[in-house]
């Protein structure tokens, strides 16, 4: 028979999942009639609470997933999990499972092994499957930068994507620019679509044709560019919505003989250490991963202690970074 969960139980009681949390970890802030009618739901329902690490004297423990790790945006996210995890001397495993369903499996085997605290996903599609066998198993659950849509439940960590998109936009448009290339992300991804939208936002006319449609990585960034910038009136701005893709823009404008930003502007979302890097250094949107990364590893954190959260959304600050990458349109040549 499967085993009931604290949701099942807080539905039936009428109250909160913290509410009943509170209640399993004996707190004293709940009222005594609520108190007696979950207790005698989680004994009607022979209900077991799953020992924490804690409560055994061992090092706690988190996991954080990934659909792939090849992105150099996950380290920042690890590490701002990694510090938070660290100072509360909880332990973090991160796994990738990319996006097959024997990997998915796997994992939830592991996790169950493992008997981990709490989870943490990043650009994750949180199927009903997955999902309903984590309640199973009272595990708590963020999720950084949701993909679609996740269960209303669940607290998601992101960034202010669409401001972000509005902001490198009206940058560009204040610098003179009026055909401006975009070079979007994965679709599915909520931040994408976000980036997208702030992009069209900021300008007065959208054409279409300046939008291409890449996967945040650097070769979708260079095959972009490159298709851009063969357009027969290319762009004289490019803003792709990662880091990466615009480093491939660097790289379609060199085959093509163009300086950056003399030649053509580029701007990023991310600001990722490479972007700092660069030749010329980036100007970018900078997104706070690790600050999100924290974010989403002190909210698991308390979810796991039966504590309750302020609002399960929250978006942090996106800022808009000038560097060298971006000028004024050079002006046409003037036949003599």
């Amino acid at each position: 028979m499967a085993r009931v969960t604290i949701a099942a139980i807080a539905r039936e009681a009428g109250v909160s999942v913290p509410t009943v949390s509170r209640v399993l970890n004996g707190r004293a802030d709940v009222a005594p009639q609520t108190r007696e009618l979950v207790e005698n739901l989680l004994k009607e329902h022979g209900y077991r609470r799953r020992a924490s690490r804690q409560q055994t004297g061992k090092a706690a423990l988190v996991d954080l997933v990934f659909n792939d790790l090849d992105s150099p945006w996950a380290v920042e996210l690890i590490r701002g999990v990694e510090d938070v995890m660290h100072a509360a001397g909880v332990g973090t495993v991160v796994s990738a499972v990319h996006r097959r369903s024997t990997a998915t499996r796997q994992w939830l085997q592991n996790l169950y092994a493992r008997q981990s605290d709490g989870v943490i996903f990043v650009t994750s599609d949180l199927t009903t499957p997955v999902y309903a066998e984590l309640q199973r198993l009272n595990i708590p659950v963020v999720v950084i930068d949701p993909a679609g849509g996740a269960p209303l439940d669940i607290p998601t960590v992101g960034a202010t994507n669409w401001a972000g998109g509005l902001s490198a936009t009206q940058h560009l448009t204040s610098l003179g620019h009026r055909r401006i290339g975009f070079i979007a992300g994965p679709r599915n991804l909520i931040c994408s679509r976000a980036r997208l939208d702030g992009y069209r936002t900021g300008l007065e006319t959208v054409d279409e044709s300046l939008i291409r449609q890449g996967d945040f990585m650097y070769e979708s960034g260079f095959a972009c560019g490159r298709s851009l910038l063969d357009l027969p009136d290319p762009p004289t701005a490019i803003f792709a919505s990662s880091d990466t893709m615009a480093l491939g823009v660097y790289e379609a404008a060199r085959h093509r003989g163009l300086r950056v930003p003399g030649d053509l502007s580029v701007v990023g979302f991310d600001d990722l250490p490479e972007a700092r890097w660069a030749s010329p250094p980036l100007t970018t949107v900078r997104q706070p991963l690790a600050e999100m990364g924290g974010l989403a590893a002190r909210t698991t954190l308390r979810l796991a202690q039966g504590q309750e959260i302020e609002t399960p959304r929250v978006e942090l600050a996106t800022e808009l970074v000038v560097r060298d990458s971006t000028a004024p349109p050079r002006a046409p040549a003037v036949n003599s």
